[in-house]
């Protein structure tokens, strides 16, 4: 990634006063071709999000957001589109380095900590972050079955049980073991 982040919304620390700051976001058509190519994705349809910017001491900074997604990735066995949606919910909390040690004491252990550089928030690049951590990382296409270790073992031993061709004919007929 160079430069600018694709979907990158900044919030100025001014415009956060004593009471929360919400902000609606959609990343543009253009984004979301920029942050497909980014995740490797075959295409990012929609990704919106309700943030919230919560002051929770001096220069710490509670962000709490929700964000919707449509998307297609490739399934990992057969490179086939699938289809995809999320819906989640995330935290993050912004402040100066020195204060990552005490930020569970703020808000608890749900939110992660984020350095806070310079006088704004990107809660664009936020979302697009947590997003790709969201996304499913072996995507597979429904018809695709993935046998465990233990299924296969199980066939494993039914076939090399001596009646095993006898069962699978019985199977066939309908009948009962």
């Amino acid at each position: 990634m160079s430069g600018t982040p694709e979907f990158s919304r900044r919030v100025k620390l001014s415009r956060i006063g004593a009471k929360p700051f919400h902000q609606q976001i959609s990343a543009t058509d253009a984004e979301r071709a920029a942050l497909a190519r980014r995740f490797d994705l075959v295409s990012l349809d929609r990704l919106e999000a309700a943030v919230e910017l919560t002051p929770k001491g001096e220069r710490t900074i509670l962000l709490r957001a929700d964000f919707e997604a449509d998307f297609e990735q490739r399934c990992i066995v057969t490179l086939d589109p699938i289809a995809g949606v999320l819906a989640e919910r995330f935290e993050l909390l912004y402040g100066p380095q020195e204060a990552e040690e005490t930020a569970s004491s703020l808000v608890g252990e749900d939110a992660a900590f984020e350095p806070l550089i310079g006088e704004e928030i990107d809660i664009g690049e936020a979302v697009a972050q947590e997003f790709a951590l969201a996304l499913p990382p072996f995507p597979r296409s429904p018809e695709i079955r993935v046998e465990t270790e233990t299924e296969s073992e199980s066939a494993a031993a039914t076939a090399s049980h001596p009646f095993a061709g006898l069962m699978r004919l019985v199977d066939r007929e309908g009948g009962k073991r």
